[in-house]
């Protein structure tokens, strides 16, 4: 009994930090993603389908971790490992998952053209409202005072950044390009809502052991055809063949227009690992109020990199969403005390039980 308790133990210390590498990993994706887009358009980028296939095109960089968890299944199992774990339904979820995410990709990538960073991110802010909903309606997700106290303060928080987005609109962008960007952007952020709790469906429907090798197998499969979906948009729109005299243009030079393509790639495949490792350490929940509150980070990034002003409803989201984070994690610590309360509690009970029962035979 003890033996195996202490093997719970250990294997819920191991995803612990599982889930705060996934956190650091979404954390550097959301906060250094937004701005290294915002880089490319405000020097010239005008690929809107090329800042698409981006995000999701650095999922090569899975298959180093994929080959090492190979060998070292092969090396604790035996010589006939499969090279690939996935099941066929777990395939056809993440299809699916990827051509939503291709979709979703498109729909930011033209949002942030159009917009300051400062002001798509108080519109994905929105994301949280649109995760925790479909949470509830497509995972059940149980929502506790603490986890609602923070939603509402990351939305209160994203909505007092609105307060000054009037002042933000580009020179030379028309109302209409504005509004346009405004709407795709919010669109983005609903689909991306719904995305995060259809991968906990997919993880709960899928008919095996999810381990986080095949997290990583999902992530690659979902990346590949995200990455395909935007292909054929470049293909249509002839993005290929203006690629390279966007480059001559650019404001930074040739070379750095091309540094920009490959480390955007990493970091947006970062932001998508870690968003969801978070739903398999964690819940989409939890992914979704990461995304959140490493926004106004972003924001004063932007304040520092970009020269965009930091006005006092900054100062007060900032605040808003530290507060909101701070809710989540007081609330969940405070739930796996009392978990570990009454798991203690069962252990004492059965050995009592255990004890009287030995007795019993003694006596008899």
């Amino acid at each position: 009994m003890e033996t195996q308790s202490n093997n719970i133990t250990t294997i819920k210390r191991k995803n612990k930090i599982l889930l705060l590498i996934n956190c650091s990993i979404l954390a550097i994706g959301n906060c250094g993603g937004p701005l290294i887009m915002r880089l490319y358009y405000i020097h010239g980028g005008k690929r809107i389908w090329l800042s698409a296939i981006l995000q999701t095109a650095g999922f090569p960089i899975i298959l180093i971790p994929l080959i090492f968890s190979y060998f070292n299944r092969r090396k604790s199992e035996d010589s006939n490992s499969r090279l690939v774990i996935m099941k066929p339904l777990l395939f056809f979820f993440s299809i699916f998952i990827g051509i939503l995410t291709g979709l979703d990709d498109y729909l930011y990538a033209y949002g942030s053209s159009k917009l300051p960073v400062s002001t798509s991110s108080l519109i994905v802010a929105s994301q949280l409202v649109f995760t925790a909903g479909f949470a509830y309606l497509i995972v059940k997700q149980k929502f506790t005072s603490y986890s609602i106290n923070a939603v509402f303060l990351l939305t209160l928080g994203a909505a007092v950044l609105a307060l000054h987005s009037s002042a933000d609109r580009p020179e030379g962008e028309t109302n209409k390009e504005y509004v346009l960007g405004f709407v795709m952007t919010l669109l983005a952020a609903a689909l991306y809502g719904f995305i995060l709790p259809i991968v906990e469906l997919s993880y709960m429907k899928a008919k095996q052991e999810i381990t986080y090798t095949l997290v990583l197998e999902i992530q690659m499969v979902l990346c590949f055809f995200a990455t395909g979906f935007c292909a054929v948009g470049m293909l249509i729109n002839n993005d290929y063949k203006a690629i390279p005299r966007e480059a001559r243009e650019f404001g930074l030079g040739e070379a750095k227009y091309y540094i920009i393509m490959v480390w955007s790639a990493i970091i947006w495949q970062g932001f998508f690992l870690g968003a969801i490792g978070v739903v398999f350490c964690a819940s989409s929940l939890l992914s979704g109020i990461i995304i959140t509150v490493t926004l106004p980070v972003t924001e004063i990034f932007a304040v520092i990199f970009y020269n965009e002003n930091f006005k006092a409803e900054k100062g007060v989201s900032l605040v808003l969403s530290l507060w909101g984070f701070a809710s989540y994690f007081y609330g969940e610590i405070k739930h796996d005390k009392k978990k570990k309360k009454n798991r203690l509690q069962d252990i004492a009970k059965e050995r009592k039980s255990s004890q009287t029962e030995m007795v019993l035979v003694v006596d008899r």
